[in-house]
């Protein structure tokens, strides 16, 4: 009997676990599921009798490769920072791996013994990254194929609330990872635009939007992920003029979110003072200069020092969170982006009933024939509720699949692998398909 182990059962896993029991019923086998903690795993998944749940500590090497010596294919949908142990596991006792997260250079270095055993190690295989790469490689290699030259690609996702889900002034609710939220973009994003490169450092990245509109769902704003370059040669792309990857939200958070950065609470660099005995006004109060009386309140001495008028729409969403109240902090020794980050976890937490919504739009420019031409793909997926979100479709979905044609046989590609060549891809995308994972396509002539 195969044997399927589980790492990680987080918030974007109830749809994988939903996916893989239905297919262990169906193909005989057994699924271990491991995490700190299980008891938050519905009876009904730790009474199934394929299932064996467990609490994993994965910094455990002994417990760690004694589990995966069990197995025959690994999921790890754990934080990212575990991935190497895994996967050094994995090369250890001779197994598969399927992740959703990024290839980190500690995993990069096991291509070679990976391919060298057969083993797949397959990474990047979740949503953003994994269902905007193999989409977006479909299209690439369609137009190639037909002799089509590629100049412009812009790619862009967001996890967001439905239509009526939507209910605070943000237009966004958390669905995944809060911390990872709060820290997104920080760095320099850099990509390529007519030929020339381009970098956007941190503190300017959400002033550097761009609008675009999606039929039926209205108007998304798009800012730029760290490093769209390093998808050049991957996407086999190497002499685009325009490139581009980024992230989705709607109008106005970049514009709010800007004056949290100018003011430094999303940094998590260091810890403050005395956090525990802090409100949040004193919070923001530490970050600005002494008070001048023509400043006016807090609000007047935030939109000066930031440069924007008091009455801006975006200071409405600022004071929308409680970042001006006398809330306390209650955190020993935080940082500040933890500060703020614990703020918005109670703001922007899921109701019951709450549906969330995955944007996904690819924009292409090519040449073929003679002629120039724009194709745009969007995609669109909404949740069915708080815990089978669209978040958890599409980061788990993916992931099952690929676990699913491994456990099969059915993936022969070896090494530390990215889904970009058409024997992965083309099978997973079908079968997302069954499950309303579907790309609008438009061409422009």
């Amino acid at each position: 009997m195969k044997k399927l182990l589980l790492l990680g059962a987080g918030r974007s896993a109830s749809v994988l676990v939903d996916y893989l029991l239905r297919h262990a019923a169906l193909e005989g086998w057994q699924v271990a599921i491991g995490d700190v903690s299980v008891e938050h795993l519905p009876l009904a998944v730790r009474q199934n009798p394929v299932v064996r749940a467990f609490a994993v500590d994965v910094l455990d090497e002994a417990q760690r490769e004694a589990e995966i010596a069990r197995a025959d294919v690994v999921i790890s949908l754990l934080p990212a920072l575990f991935h190497p142990l895994v996967a050094q596991s994995c090369l250890a006792m001779g197994k598969h791996l399927v992740t959703a997260s990024y290839v980190p250079e500690e995993i990069k270095a096991m291509h070679a013994e990976a391919q060298a055993k057969g083993l797949t190690l397959l990474m990047e295989c979740g949503l953003d990254p994994g269902i905007d790469h193999m989409s977006a490689m479909k299209i690439i290699h369609h137009i190639q194929n037909q002799g089509g030259k590629i100049t412009s690609f812009k790619s862009f996702t967001g996890g967001l609330m439905a239509p009526e889900s939507d209910t605070n002034p943000w237009h966004y609710k958390f669905t995944w990872n809060p911390r990872n939220v709060v820290l997104a973009g920080q760095g320099t994003a850099m990509y390529m635009e007519e030929g020339t490169y381009k970098y956007i450092p941190y503190p300017q990245l959400f002033r550097r939007t761009e609008t675009f509109m999606i039929d039926g769902f209205g108007a998304f704003d798009g800012y730029a992920n760290r490093n769209s370059l390093a998808y050049r040669a991957p996407y086999g792309l190497e002499d685009i003029p325009t490139m581009l990857r980024g992230t989705l939200r709607r109008p106005g958070y970049c514009q709010a979110w800007n004056v949290l950065v100018q003011l430094g609470l999303t940094d998590d660099t260091y810890h403050l003072e005395m956090t525990e005995g802090m409100t949040y006004r004193q919070l923001v109060e530490s970050f600005l200069p002494a008070a001048r009386q023509e400043e006016g309140d807090l609000r007047g001495r935030v939109a000066h020092y930031v440069g924007i008028p008091p009455e801006a729409p975006e200071l409405d969403l600022v004071e929308w969170t409680g970042l001006f109240s006398d809330l306390p902090i209650a955190l020993a020794q935080a940082t500040p982006a933890q500060a703020l980050e614990k703020l918005l976890t109670q703001k922007w937490k899921l109701s019951p009933g709450d549906k969330d919504m995955i944007v996904m739009l690819h924009l292409f420019e090519y040449e073929l024939a003679g002629q120039r031409h724009q194709l745009s793909s969007s995609l669109v997926v909404l949740g069915e509720d708080e815990v089978h979100t669209a978040m958890a479709k599409t980061v788990g979905l993916p992931v099952g699949i690929a676990a699913r044609l491994l456990m099969q046989g059915k993936l022969n590609v070896t090494g530390v692998v990215v889904p970009l060549q058409p024997e992965i891809y083309e099978p997973i995308l079908d079968e997302l398909e069954q499950y309303g994972i579907n790309f609008t396509e438009k061409t422009e002539f």
